[in-house]
């Protein structure tokens, strides 16, 4: 029945089954990117269309090479219109502020907030706190006012207090800085959650689910600290927990 089937290699060569086979990873890599719209690596996906590009060029790898030339500068036009925030942040962080001394400043910065966590904790006072990474949240959230000020734990708490303006909604905190608060944000879909956990915690594993951003839940009912990471709630920590996780999930260094 296959006798025949020699036929075939007079039409499809090694390098065209090599062609199709990096044609399809491309593009479904770049589906679940787009898709999942978290951890954007630009300069990884910058280098990654080079190499193919060198070995569509180097096998003679027709269909590839081809559409990589074609789309090359679409591509790249692309990816500074997708990518925009993250190349800002980039080009900024380029400014009077050295890398040692933004380092410095996040680490005070989580400092303060699990000072503010736990201090709010042990009164009770519902919080939740979204530490923003690469992927923007205030695009995903309602409502939102705006604030510019450096993290510290006096504003923290000053805006949970009860009955405040802010209150009832989420801060979200970039770097070193305070840049919103009263965040309604989008809630988890698709988890099949306790009922002891309440909207916070549902906003938290929703903002969670949408971005790469960690966000720190204070129960009022329990006085209880949880963390939402990748959709995937942490629950019950303590002041070291909180601390270890906060700077291992956002890379610093824990000062002794």
């Amino acid at each position: 029945m296959f006798e025949n089937w020699d036929w075939i290699n007079y039409f499809l060569t090694w390098r065209d089954f090599v062609d199709f086979l990096l044609l399809t990873v491309l593009f479904y890599a770049f589906y679940l990117t787009v898709l999942k719209f978290r951890g954007f690596k630009i300069l990884l996906w910058f280098f990654y269309f080079i190499f193919l590009w060198a070995v569509a060029n180097l096998l003679q790898l027709e269909a590839l090479g081809w559409l990589l030339n074609q789309f090359w500068s679409v591509f790249l036009f692309a990816l500074i219109v997708i990518f925009q925030p993250e190349l800002r942040r980039l080009f900024q962080s380029f400014g009077g502020r050295t890398f040692f001394f933004q380092r410095f400043s996040r680490v005070k910065a989580v400092k303060q907030i699990v000072k503010a966590v736990f201090f709010m904790a042990k009164r009770q006072i519902g919080a939740l706190i979204v530490i923003e990474r690469t992927v923007p949240v205030l695009p995903l959230s309602e409502g939102c006012i705006r604030i510019d000020g450096l993290v510290s734990s006096e504003i923290l708490v000053t805006i949970f207090y009860p009955l405040t303006p802010l209150h009832d909604g989420a801060v979200v905190v970039r770097g070193n800085r305070i840049v919103a608060a009263a965040c309604v944000l989008p809630l988890a879909q698709g988890l099949a959650l306790d009922t002891k956990y309440g909207t916070r915690h549902r906003a938290a594993l929703g903002i969670t689910q949408q971005t790469d951003a960690i966000a720190i839940v204070v129960s009022e009912e329990t006085g209880r600290v949880s963390v939402a990471i990748d959709g995937k709630l942490f629950s019950n920590l303590n002041e070291d927990e909180l601390i270890n996780l906060l700077m291992r999930e956002l890379g610093l260094k824990k000062e002794h």
